[in-house]
């Protein structure tokens, strides 16, 4: 095998001999005489295991296992490969050693033993990818050391040893039997959702028939109240451009009436200044004189009415000024009257003796006495004799005065009820007792008589 050496792209080339310091590992080479050089092939083989091992439980079961195994795709894999296991199996090339080796068979069996001895068997059949990570890490720390690496592992079977406990056979029948409740219950639970999710949809089902039916209505009304609105907008609307056309066409014939009422006032202006053109020549002059006379007469017919008019109406505002000016001063004269019997009445003692002494002013006290005689007259009076002394009052005035008060006083008590005033002198009564001030006996319009 002297001369240039390649490789396949899953092959190396290792080399040994002269010249070279323990193993050479290279894809191409030129070999010389003194110099070996043989393939290792990278592509992997299967390693079987088929054992009895026992788990935390002392449990023994059936295990078959497949390891995918090869060595690793770098050059120190390879050369540390080459020189470890080429001391035993030093004319087998890499695909045979794997096949072959009892130091990997061994290497596998002992670590899947001791990884089945830490587990249980539940933990074993139901986490299988955990156990088969962890036998495979547990195999390529220690395959590491001879350059190989384990790609896969597949779990072929896992059964029950022949002659110990059906533990797997138990568990299956767990397992279904589990698998079969959970399976009613699963179904129990679908009828349930099933029955209630039919229900809900049902009642969604009426819900949204219920709401799309109210939403009809209601739109239906609002489009009924829409056209109902605008049927009568335009009903509106018509009978304004018909009031419109009336009104233009009852404008159009108004206008024409008075455009052709214009144009007959226009003929017959044109008319009759023809005619007075005509007539102008003959009797214009008549006619103006007739007219400018008729003219005077009339402005001095209004002259003479309005002058009068003006005359009458300053009249009656001099009257009513004089009238005014008159009542101004009635009122005047009628405040001092009031103000000088107001000072009057408080220099005669009181409203009492302001009524004698207008009654004595106004002469009423002998209209009484005419009347009182008058009314007596015929019948048989009272009469009363005074002695007033001797009748010489010629000494003494004052005492003949004083004497003929009485008599007259009491006459006219007796027959009119009227008192005299305090100031002027006190009548007794028949009890002996001072008869109380008459007031108010004669209305307080008299005062003013």
């Amino acid at each position: 095998m002297v001369g240039y050496k390649t490789t396949k792209p899953h092959e190396y080339l290792v080399i040994t001999g002269a010249g070279i310091d323990g193993v050479r590992v290279c894809k191409k080479a030129f070999v010389k005489p003194w110099q070996k050089a043989s393939r290792i092939s990278l592509l992997p083989c299967n390693v079987p295991y088929s054992d009895r091992p026992r788990t935390i439980e002392k449990h023994v079961f059936n295990l078959d296992v497949v390891f995918t195994v090869g060595p690793d795709d770098n050059p120190e894999s390879v050369k540390r490969c080459a020189q470890i296991l080429s001391r035993n199996e030093c004319r087998l090339l890499a695909d045979e050693i794997c096949g072959r080796s009892s130091t990997i068979r061994n290497i596998v069996k002992g670590e899947v033993n001791a990884t089945v001895a830490r587990m249980t068997m539940e933990e074993i059949f139901k986490e299988r990818e955990i156990f088969k990570d962890e036998v495979m890490g547990n195999i390529q720390k220690e395959l590491e050391k001879f350059g190989l690496r384990v790609h896969n592992a597949n779990i072929l079977d896992i059964s029950d040893s022949y002659g110990s406990f059906d533990y797997l056979t138990c568990m299956s029948k767990k397992v279904q039997e589990a698998a079969v409740n959970q399976s009613r219950i699963d179904t129990a639970e679908a009828q349930m959702r099933g029955q209630i999710g039919e229900a809900k949809i049902d009642g969604l089902k009426r819900q949204e028939t219920s709401r799309i039916k109210t939403e009809t209505v209601t739109i239906e009304a609002g489009h009924q109240k829409t056209r109902a609105e605008v049927e009568a907008e335009l009903s509106r609307l018509k009978a304004e451009l018909d009031n419109n056309l009336e009104l233009a066409k009852l404008t159009a014939r108004r206008q024409y009436d008075m455009t052709d009422a214009e144009l007959q006032r226009q003929v017959e202006v044109r008319k009759t200044e023809k005619e007075l053109e005509r007539l102008r020549a003959s009797d214009v002059v008549k006619s103006k004189i007739a007219r400018e006379s008729a003219q005077e007469k009339a402005d001095a017919f209004l002259y003479k009415e309005q002058k009068e008019a003006d005359a009458a109406l300053y009249k009656r505002k001099l009257e009513a000024d004089a009238l005014c000016y008159q009542q101004k001063r009635e009122a005047e004269a009628m405040l001092e009257m009031a103000k000088a019997h107001s000072a009057l009445v408080d220099v005669l003692g009181g409203p009492q003796g302001f009524l004698q002494y207008k009654m004595l002013e106004s002469g009423t006290y002998e209209r009484l006495a005419e009347a009182n005689g008058n009314a007596i007259s015929g019948l048989q009076p009272k009469i009363t004799m005074w002695n007033t002394g001797n009748g010489d009052a010629s000494d003494n005035p004052i005492r003949g005065l004083m004497q003929s008060l009485p008599p007259l006083l009491s006459t006219i008590h007796d027959q009119t009820g009227i008192s005299p005033p305090s100031w002027l002198a006190r009548m007794p009564n028949k009890s002996g007792q001072e008869e109380k001030e008459s007031q108010d006996i004669i209305p307080k319009a008299m005062l003013f008589d």
